[in-house]
């Protein structure tokens, strides 16, 4: 188990809170605590918009408290309604996210009315100096770098993808851990997806950004598409390869082509990072693969009922193969692109 930026920063940003509290003289450092572990987020933009969304939330929570006291006073029932009546709001604001820290100013806020207005109005100033803490921790201390994470994530899901891949038909790995690396590529593209949406809420500032940042999301999302299309590949090898009547005769040739394919997805990926030589051929022998299309067309024509659980496996290999190209045609005109821009920069 490793310890990621995210989980120190949550820890100094509860000790900044603390620490600032007690600078303020706040009565306590409970609450400015726990509105800076509501705060951390895995983006920068997302914990600006969080704390955006915490601010507005809370002014009308603590609005809305302030209101229900001199009406009903702080009774718990009249505690518990107000807390449904503020989740109702958030839900139709869709500040959904900001429930938990908005609820804890409700009831600091009616708690505290008894002490007079302004003990009030200082619980409200300790979420906010959480909030602050909070973001200003995520911004200095280890900035999150969306891009950086999900290319790293990406090699590390093809790794774990070629390894499966490598002995799917061969059958070579044992049942127990072959399900272990299953399950961990499936919670590698299930986190690929997450750091995606994150990559996605980034916002370009100058137009050539914008243009750059959106080529760059078509690829990402190619990326993801390709390393899912090879793990539809090994759901469709151990569903239906090796119930197929007479597999084994197509073993070699199956093992073959996956093994040219999984050459191909790694090779892409070292020349989207700039490791291939210029002009290097990395695509796998056309005509093998036409080939083994004829043979497969022409063995399926015979008894195709019988044999139709050759078709879900060859359909799910050629499907990543198509996938594959597609990504090294967006590979090539990013890297096209980004050649131009530079072009562009060094005329006078």
């Amino acid at each position: 188990m490793t310890v990621g930026a995210r989980v120190l920063k949550t820890g100094l940003a509860v000790a900044l809170a603390i620490f600032l509290s007690e600078w303020l003289q706040f009565p306590s450092p409970i609450i400015s605590a726990v509105a800076a572990i509501f705060t951390i987020q895995p983006s920068i933009y997302r914990s600006w918009k969080q704390m955006l969304d915490q601010v507005q939330a809370n002014l009308i929570g603590a609005a809305i408290a302030l209101a229900a006291v001199q009406l009903f006073g702080s009774t718990p029932i009249a505690v518990g309604l107000v807390c449904i009546v503020v989740i109702v709001i958030n839900i139709k604001l869709k500040m959904e996210s900001t429930i938990g820290l908005t609820l804890v100013t409700v009831v600091a806020v009616m708690e505290a009315h008894a002490s007079g207005w302004w003990y009030a109005v200082d619980r409200f100033l300790m979420v906010l100096t959480g909030m602050g803490a909070a973001f200003a921790v995520n911004i200095v201390l280890f900035p999150p770098r969306p891009r950086y994470q999900f290319n790293v994530h990406v090699t590390q899901a093809n790794q774990q993808l070629s390894l499966l891949l490598r002995t799917a038909i061969s059958n070579e790995m044992k049942e127990q851990i072959y399900k272990k690396e299953r399950e961990q590529l499936h919670g590698m593209l299930r986190k690929l997806d997450e750091q995606y949406s994150l990559f996605d809420e980034e916002r370009a500032i100058t137009a050539s950004s914008k243009l750059s940042r959106a080529r760059q999301l078509v690829l990402s999302k190619q990326l993801i598409k390709a390393l899912q299309k090879g793990e539809d590949l090994l759901d469709a090898v151990e569903e239906h390869y090796f119930a197929a009547p007479e597999s084994v005769e197509w073993a070699q040739a199956f093992d073959r082509h996956i093994e040219d394919l999984t050459k191909y997805h790694e090779h892409i990926l070292l020349k989207a990072e700039g490791k291939i030589k210029a002009g290097a051929e990395i695509s796998p022998d056309g005509q093998q693969g036409s080939r083994l299309v004829e043979q497969l067309s022409a063995y399926l024509s015979i008894d195709p009922k019988e044999r139709q659980r050759l078709i879900f496996v060859g359909a799910a290999m050629f499907e990543y193969a198509y996938h594959l190209r597609r990504l090294e045609k967006l590979v090539e005109q990013v890297e096209l692109r980004k050649v131009e821009a530079q072009e562009k920069e060094e005329l006078p």
